[in-house]
């Protein structure tokens, strides 16, 4: 499989969403507002969607369950020991680690979504979204911790409003117990699915930003080493530790490489932190994923046995 092909489609749609903020009217206010329908309509409809239609094997999901939190946490204690690794420890500000440390560990939802309904259909979209679904509220504690005393509110507060919780827990239910979507409204639900992919895609273009890079450049260089080298080398280890599925293994390996979260700028603003820095990182890390993406596959392939493709 050749995959920087498959991932062409997708960051084009990410590069097209930059192009039309920066060049057109459509400017980032505008794809702000897009952002948030996508994320709190569009996504948790797709997320309910996509685990309440597939039937669910309890004994091979806790495999992934457990293969996910341990690849969360595994993040979490990687980001958090940045200030200790050899060398760094005078020259990592506290704050804007503390505002950092979650781009190495959260990942964009978007694009991990898009990635495996194009390599796996809906038996891929159903593992993500289970993924996404687990990894949100471990992610969501890891990022605001480091931050809670500055925050407004707190975390607990936000990680039971968060839409993708909330549409994962109701396919669960949904899911578990015996009930269907009514074939009349599943048209409707797929077609909203379909626009928060595409939508999702162009408004993560339309959030890059370059600015703000010239600081913190070991700290942000450790941040990144995270996310798109040894997040992925954890996973392929994960996966054979849980013995996954060879389609579990292919889309763990995947959502382990993806780039950062584009809501990790916001959050880090909201709680009054170094928001450009952070912007900037997910800039960079958006542009990272497409190496790490196919790299992260194809070792995969050669490590994993029986994997398909």
């Amino acid at each position: 499989m050749n995959f920087a092909q498959l991932l062409f489609p997708d960051f084009s749609l990410i590069l097209i969403g930059y192009l039309i903020c920066r060049f057109t009217p459509l400017n980032r206010s505008v794809w702000s507002q897009v952002e948030q329908l996508v994320y709190f309509l569009f996504f948790p409809v797709l997320l309910f969607q996509s685990i309440s239609k597939s039937p669910l094997d309890v004994g091979a999901a806790s495999n992934l369950v457990g293969a996910g939190w341990a690849l969360g946490l595994g993040g979490i204690a990687m980001a958090y020991s940045i200030p200790y690794w050899p060398g760094l420890r005078d020259h990592i500000a506290a704050r804007q680690h503390a505002a950092s440390a979650q781009a190495a560990f959260r990942f964009n939802s978007f694009i991990g979504l898009a990635l495996a309904d194009k390599m796996a259909g809906a038996p891929g979209l159903a593992v993500i979204a289970l993924l996404i679904g687990v990894s949100v509220p471990l992610m969501n504690i890891g990022a605001v911790w480091p931050m809670a005393r500055h925050g407004q509110r707190g975390f607990l507060g936000e990680l039971v409003r968060n839409p993708l919780i909330i549409g994962t827990a109701c396919g669960l239910i949904a899911n578990l117990a015996g009930l269907h979507i009514p074939g009349w409204l599943d048209p409707t639900l797929n077609r909203i699915g379909g626009a928060s992919l595409a939508l999702g895609l162009m408004a993560a273009g339309a959030g890059m930003q370059l600015r703000a890079l010239n600081h913190a450049k070991l700290l942000g260089s450790a941040v990144l080493l995270i996310r798109h080298l040894l997040m992925p080398l954890l996973a392929l280890g994960l996966c054979l530790a849980f013995r996954l599925s060879p389609l579990q293994s292919t889309i763990l390996l995947m959502f382990s490489a993806l780039p950062t979260a584009s809501s990790c700028y916001v959050l880090a603003a909201r709680m009054g932190y170094d928001g450009p820095y952070v912007a900037a990182l997910v800039t960079v890390s958006t542009v990272l994923g497409m190496i790490s993406l196919p790299l992260a596959l194809s070792v995969l392939r050669g490590f994993v046995p029986d994997v398909a493709g």
